[in-house]
């Protein structure tokens, strides 16, 4: 069987036995991440890591960690979370309860980046930020808030250029060579596992981030977690997304409108 027929055979088998879908995924992305793990797990090909995740199952939530991917820093692209700041947070300000979905929220440090941009404003009491992904283990280490120490020194040159008011350290306490963000901040997060592939919406929002995800989706699924999107948002909400991403040609882009010069678009009225 060709490389590409076996990629095919083994998601559709992935997907009948272990339910994680991965039909829709990119390919070029999801054949690297497949190379990949082939070679830390010393399997010849597709059809002996299928056979070896069927025979030990314990195996499933490792391979779903790995072909995942969860990576991220605290306030990524200082300019997108500084257009938050000017554009979007007074927006936010004019609700008496403001709900924030940060969609593939891999270990969380975007989650707390716009956490603290809301304790910033005054507006943190009244938020709730719901921080969701497909892996469970990502979405339990996001849930704690504690980041190597070594991490912080880029997490605080972002906040710096993001705009930020109180000093990052104000959010956080140092020990044993990690750093755990405030209680305060976390007590208006809610963290969950949910598959943007197949799960509906499940709240409204007045502001959605997902952001360094769609790239590795074909565009079929690009689609349908753009309807999704556009679904959840409330009228006038916002969408921000990841520089390499866009709405342009997707099938919502005549229902949303580009608001600066970052990836942040609001829902037409």
């Amino acid at each position: 069987m060709e490389e590409g027929g076996q990629v095919e055979w083994f998601v559709h088998r992935f997907f009948e036995r272990f339910g994680f879908d991965f039909r829709d995924y990119s390919r070029g992305s999801l054949e690297r991440r497949l190379l990949r793990i082939l070679s830390i797990w010393k399997s010849p090909d597709l059809r002996d890591l299928y056979h070896r995740l069927q025979s030990d199952p314990s195996l499933v939530s490792v391979f779903v960690q790995q072909i995942t991917v969860p990576f991220t820093t605290m306030f990524r692209d200082p300019g997108f979370f500084f257009e938050l700041r000017r554009t979007v947070l007074p927006y936010l300000s004019t609700f008496p309860t403001i709900r924030v979905w940060i969609a593939g929220c891999a270990t969380g440090e975007e989650a707390y980046a716009l956490a603290i941009l809301l304790k910033e404003c005054g507006l943190l009491e009244r938020s709730l930020v719901y921080a969701t992904d497909l892996n469970p283990h990502v979405v339990e280490r996001a849930s704690k808030g504690i980041f190597p120490v070594e991490n912080v020194r880029d997490f605080v040159e972002n906040y710096v250029q993001s705009g930020g008011t109180e000093g990052l350290s104000a959010h956080y306490m140092a020990n044993h060579g990690f750093v755990q963000f405030d209680s305060v901040l976390r007590s208006r997060m809610v963290f969950s596992t949910h598959n943007l592939v197949s799960d509906s919406s499940f709240n409204s929002f007045q502001l959605i981030l997902c952001r360094n995800v769609l790239i590795y989706f074909n565009r079929s699924l690009q689609n349908r977690v753009l309807d999704l999107f556009y679904e959840s948002l409330e009228n006038a909400g916002y969408l921000g997304l990841g520089p390499r991403e866009t709405i342009v040609f997707s099938t919502v882009s005549d229902r949303f409108q580009r608001v600066g010069p970052e990836k942040l678009w609001q829902k037409c009225k």
